[in-house]
């Protein structure tokens, strides 16, 4: 390989690092121990420091060594992000880590996510679904699709859709308990409510264009609206719950769509939220753009 450059000699180093041994490092890379030592040392004169302590069974670094390690490294990895970034405009092509919510992600992201990388085979994407909030600036994730609003940060954020809540039951539930008719008539039904910190207490409507919060009450509480959908095609109660988790069984008949002329039509955007500016690998971009174009979210 080349070596040549201060580059060149931070390749070598990590090498060394990442192999345990200067011969290691050298068959990695296809060199002589002696030119690998010549290396070493060559860096070691220039910084004017000892680098490594080699004994005949290991070598070990000294704090100078381990200082340059971490800068070796950190480098190293700018220059092969540069250079990705700007390979990936010809043909895009890496892994791309997209994260979603448990829920929202099978139903809607995995169709989209095959779709996508149909479109582009070279791309390689690591899809993690859960409810945890993933630390995008920490390197957790390329991509993250995010519903309500946004907190301020640094992130770039696109919307690529919005969702609303529709109140359903199945057949069965209603033809037992009664269908009921006014917001008012729920607290005569057992209501499935979510359990995670952000959703609202109340359920809310609308009744001759004023709002209207009711408190409902039942003996099922959840934090996925997956759950809550299966749990009310089953007629366990009555649920509050996203448009995208139950269309399809509103369209067979499993589910059925109660006070809609009370529903208040809140809209709940969606987003990808990722890290912008110039040096955004093209993955990301065309991801992205893609999940805008495809927003049957």
């Amino acid at each position: 390989m080349d070596v040549g450059g201060r580059s060149g000699d931070m390749v070598v180093f990590s090498t060394v690092a990442q192999e345990g041994s200067l011969s290691a490092a050298a068959r990695a890379l296809g060199l002589t121990p002696s030119a690998v030592s010549r290396i070493i040392t060559r860096i070691e004169q220039r910084l004017g420091t000892r680098l490594l302590l080699r004994t005949t069974r290991a070598i070990t670094f000294t704090a100078e060594g381990e200082a340059y390690l971490r800068g070796a490294r950190r480098i190293l990895a700018d220059m092969a992000e540069v250079e990705e970034s700007i390979a990936d405009q010809g043909v895009p092509k890496g892994r791309l880590r997209v994260s979603a919510a448990l829920g929202h992600g099978r139903l809607a992201i995995v169709p989209l996510v095959a779709a996508f990388t149909a479109r582009y085979p070279n791309i390689t994407v690591d899809l993690s679904l859960g409810d945890e909030v993933v630390d995008i600036l920490a390197g957790q994730a390329d991509v993250a699709v995010r519903f309500g609003m946004l907190p301020d940060s640094p992130l770039t954020a696109r919307r690529i859709g919005d969702t609303g809540q529709v109140v359903v039951a199945s057949p069965d539930y209603l033809q037992r308990y009664g269908t009921p008719q006014q917001p008012e008539d729920l607290a005569q039904h057992n209501c499935l409510r979510f359990s995670f910190r952000r959703a609202e207490p109340n359920w809310p409507f609308i009744r001759d264009g004023q709002p209207l919060s009711l408190q409902v009450c039942g003996n099922i509480e959840c934090n996925s609206g997956e759950a809550l959908a299966q749990l009310a095609r089953v007629g366990a109660g009555i649920a509050r719950i996203g448009e995208f988790s139950v269309a399809e069984d509103i369209q067979r008949g499993a589910l059925v769509p109660l006070l809609e002329t009370f529903n208040p039509n809140d809209r709940e955007p969606i987003h990808a939220v990722f890290v912008g500016g110039s040096t955004m690998p093209a993955r990301v971009r065309l991801f992205v753009d893609f999940l805008v174009e495809q927003h049957r979210l």
